[in-house]
């Protein structure tokens, strides 16, 4: 929950209830990455350890090369 809120933090956003799915359609909206708010539920549901893993080193890559 923390980390979802970190996340939050890191796109300037507010943070309720840490990763959701409308903290990954943000992200993907911000950074131009595509899917759907479908896979996005479906990920935070079924796999949200997965998803908080491949969010925070998207977000950790995309700082190093000063994209972010």
């Amino acid at each position: 929950m923390c980390l979802g809120c970190s996340f939050a933090s890191d796109m300037d956003e507010f943070c309720l209830c840490g990763l959701s799915m409308s903290i990954l359609s943000v992200y993907r909206t911000k950074c131009n990455i595509r899917g759907s708010m479908c896979g996005d539920f479906m990920a935070v549901t079924f796999c949200p350890f997965c998803a908080t893993c491949q969010l925070r080193r998207d977000i950790d890559r995309r700082k190093e090369q000063g994209i972010f």
